[in-house]
């Protein structure tokens, strides 16, 4: 782009009130008057319009792991977080980023104008989820450039503390439910979420996802959880269920591996044996639901509390 038109282009990006990152993409309009360049670009037309092309751009990122951006199929990030209503300009919280496969996308997203603050657990020790924590410290420490401004807190799973109350725009966690169901750490995580987030602030969450009508109790060992029972744990916290999405929905899964979900990819914890069957396959079944903090609710009683019930862990 010529010096002039991109001068041009930032200065009507400011008077609309967009935020700008140092490599957005500007749209080419579908047609140009005969005299106009042809390398003339302009800018989108609407605020929703610029954060697509920032999540283009950032999940193009030459950053990203190959092995992150090889799931992308499976995980659809764009329409995901266009679904929890992400913006640039927000402070997201996401809860246990595991090695950062959102990480990637959402620190460098929100680097200029918004704030990614990931949450890792205190005691994670020295299995998987210590391992994690430890990627993710080394990768936003080697990387400045975009993911300089991320931080990173730590919370006990006991008694979850996230920040200050109502000091953030969006909670996000993906494929994490299951996992504090099966610590029976589940309601005092949704209540801690609730107490962070703003007034009508986000809640987005991803898990792998029960056939309808499924007893807990028969899929807690699978790594599934059926709908309905996140939904009561995120209402019991005070939050209302804004609406649900089929986006990482997968009607090829079963749910009835032998070794649970993790029997799919990426796990794939049977080896070789059948290794193409489940490939075919992909990643799990997955609820996408959207909750809102009421602008204005109490704060969740602790006598509202789900009894959590014991489930596999990821």
């Amino acid at each position: 782009m010529r010096a002039a038109h991109f001068g041009a282009a930032l200065l009507l990006m400011a008077t609309l009130g967009l935020p700008a990152i140092a490599d957005a993409q500007v749209a080419r309009p579908a047609s140009a008057e005969p005299d106009q360049p042809a390398d003339a670009l302009v800018p989108p037309t609407s605020a929703s319009d610029f954060t697509a092309s920032q999540l283009d751009n950032v999940i193009a990122g030459s950053w990203r792991a190959q092995a992150n951006r090889a799931r992308d199929e499976y995980r659809h990030p764009k329409a995901t977080l266009q679904f929890f209503d992400v913006r640039p300009d927000q402070t997201v919280l996401e809860i246990t980023p595991g090695s950062g496969w959102y990480s990637e996308v959402l620190a460098p997203l929100l680097h200029d104008n918004g704030h990614y603050i990931a949450a890792v657990e205190a005691s994670a020790g020295d299995g998987e989820a210590g391992r994690d924590d430890s990627a993710l410290h080394c990768r936003f420490a080697a990387d400045a450039a975009h993911f300089g401004n991320a931080r990173i807190v730590e919370f006990d799973p006991k008694a979850p503390v996230f920040g200050a109350p109502g000091s953030v725009d969006l909670v996000l966690t993906f494929r994490n439910v299951h996992n504090w169901v099966m610590a029976d750490t589940a309601s005092a995580m949704f209540n801690a979420f609730f107490a962070v987030l703003r007034p009508g602030g986000v809640l987005g969450v991803v898990d792998h996802r029960a056939d309808d009508g499924a007893p807990l109790e028969t899929v807690k060992r699978s790594g599934y959880l059926p709908t309905r029972y996140v939904v009561k744990l995120a209402t019991a916290a005070g939050f209302t269920l804004d609406e649900s999405s089929e986006i990482n929905a997968n009607p090829k899964d079963t749910k009835d591996y032998p070794k649970g979900v993790w029997t799919l990819p990426p796990t794939l914890t049977l080896g070789e044996q059948d290794r193409a069957k489940y490939q075919a396959i992909g990643e799990s079944d997955r609820m996408t639901l959207r909750f809102v903090k009421p602008v204005k609710a109490a704060p969740a009683s602790p006598t509202t509390a789900v009894p959590a019930a014991a489930a596999s862990a990821r």
